[in-house]
């Protein structure tokens, strides 16, 4: 995705001209969004900011490195950044993140139209680093592994009209499934210090934002490092607190760690929506064990009745991974059933993806790319019909809607069941004009596997 975003000249004498613009294109997850949001906050007072990477003097390429897929596109990014040079007004190339972390030199060897190259520990230094490549033209190399530390900051917010923003509350992930290699790259699981967090998310009120988006590599895990308990529920009271904030949408809540006091507070928090992310990955419990998960099928199970007993009209969302070496036709047929019977409210599958440096990456039994192609086709067509079948039934119903824009068909937004860019979307034929960011009153008419359509509600 390409951020567009918004900035302010000024002067570098340093570097006797004038100005230079910076465009960054963020590439991966939502995590590696705040990242690029956090650069964009340390150099908007020294370069103008552009989202229109023609017009940059500098492009920046925050790149992901955590599946096969999602390598190809930074790759690919960053050698169509790379014509810019030939073609537009790119004078200085700089890629960062996952994959610059995990590859570093190579990464170099292989593109040497990069001028600079940074790991996801070196955002720090960035003003340094761009004025000593302008001064030298030499190149710049600098991933240094730092198992600890978070990268925080101002942040330039890029989601929408900045009415929603991501809240990032740890770094790293200390479960070390077998299949992920992002404890190598982000390190250890790192929680941030609540104090810092709801600071954070007050400017971001202030500034205009009213839907917070909870996220980290496992939010469920958020404070035992630094608390010595679980403080996720803690933190949230304290969220519901702040002016301004309307939605506080929590996502990747690992199922192994849900206890009581999680299940009251998302239950009874007014400003929680009723929405949760649980990457899950497979219902096998052969399959799990080879995951290196920390839970089994009858576990995620009652994890899944409990909390639609006891927080009604929940929305649960789920990841799931086919074709995890040596899966079979059963362990297969058995994560199809589950998905069946389960009837998530919104689903997304992965094909594995072999990473070297991951134990499952040595294991035998790798999945032919067409078996696990056609794993992932028969689970995705029967949830496209259990999603057909859940929409339809909301027709008629009422939902506040969170404005985002204006398109070809009219307005679109999301209501609370619905998280940005995974989820589905409101569209909105109105006569009248609606202000991006607002919250309108919507009832829905008719309803697509995925999306749904509305007409706003006479107040």
């Amino acid at each position: 995705m390409r951020l567009k975003v918004n900035g302010n000249a000024t002067v570098m004498e340093e570097i006797n001209l004038d100005k230079y613009k910076i465009g960054l294109v963020s590439l991966g997850c939502d995590k590696n969004r705040v990242d690029s949001e956090i650069m964009l906050g340390m150099l908007k007072n020294n370069y103008t900011i552009t989202d229109e990477p023609k017009e940059a003097d500098i492009i920046i390429v925050n790149t992901c490195g955590f599946i096969e897929s999602s390598k190809q596109e930074s790759i690919d990014t960053i050698l169509e950044m790379a014509e810019y040079k030939k073609d537009y007004n790119c004078k200085l190339l700089m890629a960062t993140g996952c994959l610059t972390q995990r590859y570093g030199e190579e990464l170099l060897n292989l593109m040497p139209e990069l001028d600079i190259i940074l790991g996801v520990n070196n955002y720090g230094f960035l003003d340094s680093y761009v004025e000593k490549f302008i001064k030298t033209k030499e190149k710049i190399v600098e991933v240094d592994f730092l198992d600890e530390g978070i990268n925080e900051g101002e942040r330039i917010i890029t989601t929408g009209f900045g009415q929603t923003a991501y809240l990032r509350i740890s770094e790293g992930c200390s479960n070390n499934c077998t299949y992920c290699i992002i404890p190598k790259i982000r390190g250890k699981y790192r929680s941030r210090k609540m104090e810092n967090i709801l600071a954070e998310a007050k400017t971001l009120a202030e500034n205009g934002t009213s839907e917070l988006i909870v996220v980290a590599q496992d939010t469920t895990r958020y404070g035992t490092d630094i608390y010595g308990k679980k403080a996720l529920p803690e933190l949230l009271r304290s969220l519901k607190e702040i002016e301004g904030i309307k939605w506080i949408r929590v996502l990747y809540l690992y199922p192994e760690e849900f206890d009581e006091e999680l299940i009251s507070e998302l239950r009874d928090n007014e400003k929680v929506v009723k929405y949760l992310d649980l990457p899950i990955q497979h219902i096998s419990d052969s399959v799990l064990k080879r995951m290196a998960r920390r839970t089994k099928k009858n576990d995620i199970i009652s994890l899944l009745e409990r909390l639609r007993k006891e927080i009604p009209g929940i929305v649960l969302r789920t990841s799931l991974i086919v074709g995890f070496p040596q899966e079979t036709d059963e362990e297969f047929q058995e994560l199809y059933d589950f998905v069946s019977e389960t009837k998530f409210d919104k689903l997304g599958v992965f094909t594995y993806s072999k990473e070297e440096g991951t134990p499952a990456g040595l294991m035998k039994g790798q999945i032919r790319k067409e078996i696990k192609t056609k794993r992932l086709d028969l689970i995705m067509t029967e949830q496209q019909e259990i999603s057909q079948k859940i929409n339809a039934a909301k027709i008629g119903r009422t939902y506040e809607v969170l404005i985002e824009g204006l398109g070809e068909n009219g307005y679109y937004g999301r209501n609370c069941e619905m998280a940005p860019e995974i989820d589905g979307l409101v569209y909105i034929d109105s006569d009248k004009e609606i202000v991006a960011g607002s919250y309108v009153t919507v009832k829905i008419i008719d309803a697509l596997a995925y999306d749904l359509i509305g007409e706003v509600v006479s107040e």
